[in-house]
């Protein structure tokens, strides 16, 4: 259960399509990103999460629930491990072994390779850049019929890269590494169509952490939106907490 520590309507359909256009400017391909983000209140649906971290690979279905900047809620069947994200703290509890986690997101920092905060860990789940695109400056240039953006400005410390697809400018792809730390994280998307919102239909991520590879594949079905919902959650007495290294 690692990756927990981290209008209505059901039917769905795949985006695909759209062509580039080579003389596009660097600020009409960010404004579109931004424009075309998903408006919605609440969320709701079930994951799909295959894990492998080189030494064992897990799979297992999860309910998730999200109130859009406040919170983000996770349950494996019968609540066996649950997590409650907001952007003050992570936490979650494990029924399994009778420990939880209640801090910062340092954990989930740890486990997927770069710093996150709410609003990374929100972007990254919907399919937006998890960084604020409108805060640098980019070239562009076109990489496998995707609009693909470089900072101007080479940082040693830190390096970025995006991929947009050129129908609804969503993110197709977005790396960020520290190479000092040997720190990286990479996701590729695809999407569907959930009421007129562009959303992940399947997320595939990789993150480093000093040569140790994590590779999380999410798999998001029957995602509905603004239906009322509620996020049930409580630590039960007596479980150990997790205390990082």
């Amino acid at each position: 259960m690692f990756l927990l520590t981290l209008g209505a309507c059901k039917s769905t359909r795949t985006v695909t399509g759209g062509e580039v256009d080579s003389k596009m400017s660097v600020k009409n391909i960010i404004n579109n990103h931004y424009t075309n983000q998903p408006k919605f209140k609440t969320l709701s649906g079930r994951v799909k999460i295959d894990y492998s971290d080189g030494e064992e690979s897990q799979g297992v279905n999860v309910s998730l629930r999200m109130e859009k900047d406040k919170v983000i809620w996770m349950s494996a069947p019968l609540g066996m491990v649950k997590a409650h994200i907001t952007p003050k703290q992570v936490s979650f509890y494990n029924k399994l072994q009778n420990e939880y986690f209640e801090g910062d997101f340092s954990y989930l920092s740890q486990l997927l390779g770069t710093e996150l905060d709410f609003d990374k860990v929100q972007n990254l789940l919907l399919g937006n850049a998890v960084l604020d695109l409108r805060k640098e400056k980019f070239t562009s240039n076109v990489y496998e019929g995707n609009y693909q953006l470089k900072p101007k400005n080479a940082q040693e410390l830190f390096k970025i890269l995006f991929q947009l697809e050129p129908k609804h400018f969503k993110i197709a792809a977005q790396e960020i590494s520290q190479p000092e730390k040997a720190r990286q994280l990479k996701a590729k998307y695809t999407y569907q169509d959930i009421s007129g919102n562009v959303l992940p239909d399947e997320i595939k991520i990789v993150a480093e952490e000093e040569g140790d590879f994590t590779t999380i594949d999410l798999s998001f079905r029957n995602l509905e939106l603004n239906k009322p919902i509620s996020f049930p959650y409580k630590i039960p007495k007596g479980y150990d907490k997790i205390t990082l290294k």
